[in-house]
């Protein structure tokens, strides 16, 4: 069977290795991005060819792939006067990759219905080694009949395609995941410099918690930064900053508060605020160390 054409907008660390990877099974791609650099990359490697807007990119692609960094982003992307919208075919289909605000993602997906296209929500999880090798882990929704279309190419960029449901169910499922993580990062990260206050050595800290319940790959990071300074997570508190503003807004859609993520989110943006958030999530230590009362 002929291979859909591929447009992708957005070739940063993560959307780059996705691109090679596609390049190196056979897609045509019609790419976009800021970075000359990053596009000259996979024009180099061929079947490729760039696109002059959104709405070109749509025009030429019958799948329309978004790796982009906030909702607001996607929405201009989607609706600018040369945008997504204007271009999209009918029966093409747009997945967002990102994390992105369910109401917006459900918004989106309408407005592409109207014009008989389809969307699928598809955050990923693990990292950019893990999407050059297609092996990463992809929470995909969205109508069962636009998913399983687009399964074929899911299935080339994840090791784990896992099916949520309806439109949104995807971004839901990430920023759940996202407030987790990034919880857990902060409540152990200020465990480590309390311990420190306290007198307590950070590595006997580790030692005794991470041979009971709280263990965890997250609070081996948080070790890795706190007691041996080597900061190997690499999600910025910036990113976190944001996630967790998704998530409070979520929430707040959904006629409820989410109390700990207010409190984690409070953590974040203040360092953010300090001049930390190009750092990785586990540098906030370095801002519980200098926490005063």
């Amino acid at each position: 069977m002929t291979k859909p054409v591929i447009g992708f907008i957005g070739l940063g660390l993560m959307g780059g290795n996705m691109v090679e990877n596609l390049q190196k099974r056979g897609y045509e791609l019609v790419v976009m991005d800021l970075n000359k650099d990053a596009v000259a990359a996979v024009i180099d490697r061929g079947n490729a060819q760039v696109a002059a807007s959104p709405k070109e990119l749509a025009e030429k692609s019958d799948i329309v792939m978004l790796c982009l960094t906030t909702s607001d982003v996607v929405e201009k992307i989607v609706y600018g006067d040369n945008g997504i919208l204007a271009g999209i075919k009918e029966g093409a289909v747009l997945i967002d990759y990102g994390t992105s605000i369910p109401a917006s993602t459900r918004k989106i997906g309408a407005d592409l219905a109207k014009k008989g296209a389809g969307m699928v929500d598809a955050p990923l999880g693990r990292t950019p080694a893990h999407a050059k090798d297609g092996l990463l882990n992809i929470m995909a929704a969205g109508d069962k009949a636009t998913f399983d279309k687009v399964k074929p190419v899911l299935d080339e960029q994840g090791e784990n395609v896992f099916y949520l449901g309806a439109l949104g169910a995807g971004h839901v499922t990430k920023l759940i995941n996202n407030f987790m993580g990034m919880t857990t990062v902060c409540t152990m990260s200020q465990a480590f410099a309390v311990a420190d206050r306290a007198g307590v050595d950070r590595q006997q800290l580790f030692d005794i918690m991470s041979t009971g319940p709280s263990n965890s790959p997250f609070m081996g990071f948080c070790k890795n930064y706190a007691v041996d300074g080597v900061s190997d997570l690499g999600f910025s508190i910036n990113n976190a900053n944001k996630d967790l503003g998704y998530f409070l807004k979520m929430a707040e859609d959904m006629g409820t508060r989410a109390e700990i993520a207010e409190g984690t989110s409070s953590n974040l943006q203040a360092a953010v605020e300090a001049g930390m958030g190009d750092g990785n999530v586990p540098e906030i230590f370095d801002y519980f160390m200098k926490l005063k009362g």
